[in-house]
C-alpha cells in the first residue's frame, strides 16, 4: 500500500528510545559495577491476574489461562486478539490483520476488559472493530486471560472476562546485573519485518527498564478471492482482488523507559511508553488509520507490613490516545481518549484462616470524535468502585482441600454527553451497578479437582450504547443508541473438572450466563444515507442498540499428555470450545458467535531441536442472526520448528508455517468474514535471544 511508508526508518521519538535504551543499559550498568559475565537473571513469575492473594493458576477458583515465556514468544502475532484466539473459549474480532480484539465466551467490546499491568487501557478499540488495541504483543512478557464474570476485581464491566497484558516496564523485583531479550522476524503472508529489544538492569536497589520495537508489513496474501462466494451469490458483490487483501499493510513502532526503587518487601516505580500504529482499513480501500498512544504509569507495592494490613498496592496510569482516519490522503475524522485510571488495594492479615483484600478503583476519561463520520458525541465517563475479595481454606480429609471464595463490588458510573448537532442536547446518566460472585475449589486427591462459580453481575451502559447516532462506515451501518437504557443485568454459573498427573493434565468446563436485559446492536430493517435520512437506496443499514433477554452457554476443554520419552519427548495437546448465544425475546441467535472448534497438536523436542504441528478444525456456523450469512468450515494446519544455537548467549532460530492446507479460513466472529479471509499458506522465520 503506497500510502503507508514502509522504508526502514524510525520516528524521532522511537530513535530516542533506542538510543537511550542502549545508553542506559550499558553505561549505567557499568556504573553499578555489574559483572558482564554474570549468569542470566531470571525475573520472578508474576502472580496470576484476578487473585490478589498471589495464587498460581492451579489454585484459582475461576478459569484462567496464562501465556508466558517461550510459549508466548513463539505464539506472538501482530495483534492481541490473534495472539490469544487459540486458547479455549477465546476468539477474536479480526477486522483484517491489524485490528483484532479478544472475544471471550461469545462476549466482546466493553464486556471484555483489556488491561496493561492491572490498569485498564484507554483507546477506541471497543467502539469500533476497525480500531486497533493500543498494545503491541512484541513487548508483552505474560498474558493472563480470566474467562467468565467472576473477574470482578478489575472493573464492573468485565462480565465476559479479563485480558491482562503484563510487561516489566516498571521493574518489581530486585535485580543485580542485567537481563534482556531480543527478537527479529521476517516473512509470513504479510511480508512482515519486525524486531524488539527489551532490557532490564539493576544494582539491588535501583532497577531500570528500556524497550523498543518496530513492525512493518505489506498487504497480506490470501487464498482465492477476498469476497466469499456466498456473499457474491447473496447480494452480487463482485469477487475482486484474488490472492491479496487490499489495504492491509501496516507500520507500528514504540518503546518505553521505566525505573524503580526496589526493596526486600516492595518497590516504587514510574514508566513512560509510546506506541504508534499506522494501518489500512480493509473495509475501505482508501482509508488509513494513524494511531498514537502516550502513557505514564506509576506503581508501588509493599508486602509483609503487619498482622492487620499486610500488603498495600497502588497503580495509576495517565493515557493520551488519539487517532486520525485519513481518506484519499486527507484527514477526515479524529478520535481522542484522554484520562486517568488507578486502583488502591489493601490486603488484610489472616482472620483465622480467612485472607483477602479490599480495593478502590477510579477512572476519568474524556472521549471525542470530530469529523463527518463521528457517530458518537463528545463525552466524559467517571467511575468509582469499591470491591472486596476473600478466601477461606477448609480442611476436610486432607490439609486445606477445599477453598471457598467470595467477591463483590459496587460502582458509581456517570456518563455525560455534550450533545450538539444530530446528538441533540447535553445528557447526563448515572448508574450504580452491583456485582457479587462466590466460588469453591475442591481437591479430591493429588490428581483431581473440581471448581465452580456463581455470579450476579451488573454493568453500566457505555457511552456509545447510550449516545451513538450516526454513520458507522466501517461496519456499513447507521447506529443509534438509547439514552434510556437501564443497567445490564446477568447471572451466571460455570464449573470445571481438572486433572493433573506428572506431565499429563486436562481441564473440562461448562458455563451458562443468563441476561435479563442484554445490550446488543440489532438491525432495524431500514436503509439510510450518511445524513441519517431513510433511503431504500442508501448504503448504510439501520441498526439500533436494544436491551433484550439473552443466554450464553458453552463448553471448554484443553489437555496435554506426554506420550513418549526416550530420544527426546513427544507431547499431545488437545483443545476445543463451543458457545451458543440466543436472543430469547426474538427466538433468534446472536451475531458473530464462534462455531464449534476442535484441535490437536504434537510437540517434539530433542536436545537443541524442537518441532510442533497444530491442527484446528472450525465447524460450519449455521446458527446465525437475522441478516447474517453462515460460514463454511475450515481446517487450519500450522507447524513450528526451532533450533537452539550452540552459542554462549541463548539464541534460538525458529520457523513458523501457517495454513499449510491453504484453506479459505473465515472466522465467524469477524465483522469482515465475507470480504477478508485469513492469511494464505506462508512461512515466517525469526531469531530470538535471551541473556
Amino acid at each position: 500500500m503506497s500510502s503507508i511508508n514502509t522504508r526502514a526508518r524510525l520516528p524521532a521519538r522511537k530513535a530516542l528510545f533506542l538510543a537511550v535504551a542502549f545508553a542506559v543499559s550499558h553505561s549505567f550498568l557499568f556504573a553499578l559495577n555489574a559483572k558482564a559475565d554474570s549468569d542470566t537473571i531470571e525475573l520472578a513469575p508474576v502472580p496470576v491476574t484476578a487473585n490478589p492473594l498471589g495464587a498460581g493458576s492451579d489454585e484459582m477458583v475461576v478459569p484462567v489461562s496464562v501465556l508466558s515465556g517461550r510459549e508466548l514468544s513463539l505464539g506472538r502475532e501482530s495483534t492481541l486478539g490473534d495472539t490469544l484466539k487459540s486458547l479455549p473459549g477465546v476468539s477474536a474480532t479480526s477486522f483484517g490483520p491489524n485490528a483484532s480484539r479478544p472475544v471471550i465466551r461469545g462476549l466482546d467490546s466493553e464486556r471484555v476488559r483489556i488491561m496493561q499491568n492491572g490498569v485498564g487501557i484507554l483507546d477506541a478499540s471497543s467502539l469500533s472493530f476497525d480500531h486497533a488495541v493500543g498494545i503491541d504483543p512484541l513487548i508483552i512478557e505474560q498474558i493472563d486471560v480470566v474467562r467468565g464474570p467472576a473477574a470482578l476485581l478489575y472493573g464492573g464491566s468485565a462480565i465476559g472476562g479479563v485480558v491482562n497484558a503484563i510487561d516489566h516496564r516498571i521493574p518489581k523485583e530486585q535485580l543485580d546485573g542485567i537481563t534482556g531479550r531480543g527478537e527479529v522476524r521476517f516473512g509470513g503472508a504479510e511480508d512482515q519485518k519486525s524486531g524488539a529489544i527489551v532490557l532490564d538492569a539493576g544494582n539491588g536497589l535501583f532497577a531500570i527498564h528500556a524497550d523498543v520495537y518496530e513492525r512493518k508489513t505489506n498487504d497480506m496474501d490470501i487464498p482465492g478471492y477476498a469476497v466469499s462466494s456466498r456473499k457474491n451469490r447473496e447480494d452480487g458483490t463482485p469477487r475482486e482482488h484474488r490472492g491479496r487483501l487490499v489495504n492491509s499493510a501496516s507500520r507500528a513502532d514504540g518503546g518505553a523507559l521505566g525505573a524503580s526503587l526496589t526493596f526486600d518487601n516492595g518497590y516504587v516505580g514510574l514508566s513512560y511508553s509510546g506506541h504508534d500504529n499506522k494501518y489500512g482499513v480493509v473495509a475501505e480501500e482508501d482509508v488509513i488509520i494513524n494511531q498514537s498512544t502516550d502513557r505514564w504509569d506509576l506503581a508501588t507495592e509493599f508486602k509483609d507490613l503487619g498482622n492487620i494490613i499486610n500488603r498495600v498496592k497502588f497503580r495509576f496510569a495517565n493515557t493520551d490516545y488519539k487517532h486520525v482516519e485519513i481518506a484519499d490522503g486527507s484527514p477526515e475524522t479524529r478520535f481522542s481518549n484522554r484520562g486517568n485510571e488507578g486502583s488502591l488495594e489493601i490486603g488484610h492479615g489472616n482472620i483465622g484462616k480467612l485472607s483477602g483484600a479490599v480495593g478502590f478503583q477510579f477512572q476519568d476519561s474524556k472521549f471525542a470524535a470530530i469529523g463527518d463520520e463521528a457517530f458518537v458525541p463528545k463525552n466524559q465517563t467517571q467511575s468509582r468502585g469499591v470491591y472486596v475479595y476473600e478466601e477461606l481454606p477448609i480442611s476436610l480429609t486432607n490439609a486445606d482441600d477445599l477453598k471457598l471464595s467470595l467477591g463483590g463490588r459496587v460502582d458509581r458510573v456517570e456518563v455525560d454527553s455534550e450533545g450538539g448537532g444530530r446528538f441533540g442536547t447535553a445528557v447526563s446518566r448515572d448508574f450504580t451497578p452491583k456485582s457479587i460472585s462466590a466460588g469453591a475449589l475442591l481437591k479430591i486427591n493429588e490428581q483431581w479437582a473440581v471448581s465452580g462459580n456463581l455470579s450476579s453481575n451488573q454493568r453500566a451502559p457505555s457511552y456509545f450504547e447510550l449516545y451513538a447516532n450516526g454513520p458507522h462506515v466501517a461496519t456499513g451501518q447507521y447506529e443509534v443508541g438509547n439514552t434510556d437504557f437501564d443497567i445490564e443485568r446477568s447471572r451466571g454459573i460455570d464449573a470445571q473438572i481438572r486433572w493433573k498427573s506428572g506431565k499429563h493434565a486436562f481441564n473440562v468446563g461448562a458455563y451458562h450466563t443468563r441476561f435479563s436485559n442484554f445490550i446488543g446492536l440489532f438491525s432495524n430493517g431500514l436503509m439510510f444515507d450518511e445524513d441519517g435520512v431513510i433511503d431504500p437506496a442508501g448504503e448504510l443499514a439501520g441498526a439500533d442498540f436494544e436491551q433484550v433477554k439473552a443466554t450464553f452457554s458453552g463448553l471448554e476443554a484443553d489437555g496435554k499428555f506426554r506420550i513418549y520419552e526416550g530420544r527426546g519427548t513427544l507431547d499431545l495437546t488437545m483443545r476445543g470450545d463451543y458457545v451458543r448465544a440466543r436472543n430469547r425475546d426474538a427466538g433468534e441467535y446472536l451475531p458473530r458467535i464462534s462455531p464449534l472448534r476442535l484441535g490437536w497438536g504434537l510437540n517434539y523436542s530433542f536436545n537443541r531441536f524442537g518441532t510442533s504441528l497444530d491442527v484446528l478444525h472450525g465447524f460450519k456456523q449455521t446458527k446465525v442472526a437475522d441478516n447474517e450469512l453462515p460460514t463454511d468450515s475450515y481446517t487450519s494446519v500450522n507447524a513450528t520448528a526451532t533450533w537452539l544455537l550452540p552459542t554462549t548467549m541463548r539464541l534460538e532460530a525458529f520457523a513458523k508455517a501457517y495454513n499449510l492446507l491453504d484453506d479459505e479460513i473465515r472466522d465467524h466472529t469477524s465483522f469482515l468474514k465475507d470480504i477478508a479471509p485469513q492469511r494464505s499458506r506462508s512461512l515466517l522465520i525469526g531469531l530470538r535471544g535471551e541473556f
